[in-house]
């Protein structure tokens, strides 16, 4: 079912842009890590990209009704740089994400009763926050001139929740199985 209420309408189109540009930008990101050396941060940018298409789809989905244009504002690092840089980047998304960005929509989807929306978005912000200190992990190695230390790294298909490592036996954002994690 549709939202009904345009102000979170329109927070769904731009929550949908700006992960659909973010899984972009971490697999561009993910090939300059491989080649500077890091395949770990690589693999972790390439996961984090996955869990970002999934916030996207959870909110595509959200919107419902007819196939239809629109305008889509929505925030987005943009450029290529080296891995500590990009990592940088993408703390600074995250972050902006968990600081700014989806408070404000979770706050409008539950003030205007939509919750199929303050799912989605309660899923993202979530997973965000995660995907902002395993940034920084990354980035914290990366200035030292070393790849992160991980075996895998595990996704949930349905909230983005990232761990490394292994999966839980129930992902603590959505309550999915652990036989769904994708590991990459």
């Amino acid at each position: 079912m549709p939202v009904k209420n345009a102000m979170t309408f329109d927070f769904l189109h731009s929550a949908y842009g700006g992960e659909s540009m973010a899984h972009m930008r971490y697999l561009i990101w993910a090939e300059v890590a491989r080649k500077e050396g890091f395949p770990n941060i690589g693999k972790l940018f390439e996961a984090i990209a996955y869990a970002e298409r999934v916030h996207a789809g959870n909110h595509f989905r959200e919107i419902g009704g007819s196939t239809a244009d629109a305008t889509v504002t929505a925030g987005a690092v943009f450029g290529t740089g080296k891995t500590v840089e990009n990592l940088q980047g993408a703390i600074n998304g995250e972050l902006h994400e968990v600081k700014q960005m989806y408070p404000v929509y979770l706050n409008a989807a539950e003030f205007q009763k939509e919750p199929g929306a303050q799912r989605s978005f309660h899923f993202a912000l979530e997973a965000e926050k995660i995907h902002a200190a395993l940034f920084q992990k990354a980035q914290n190695a990366a200035k030292e001139g070393k790849d992160v230390e991980l075996k895998s790294v595990y996704v949930c298909p349905v909230c983005g929740h990232t761990i490394l490592d292994g999966a839980p036996d129930s992902c603590p954002i959505c309550g999915a199985k652990k036989e769904l994690y994708v590991k990459f």
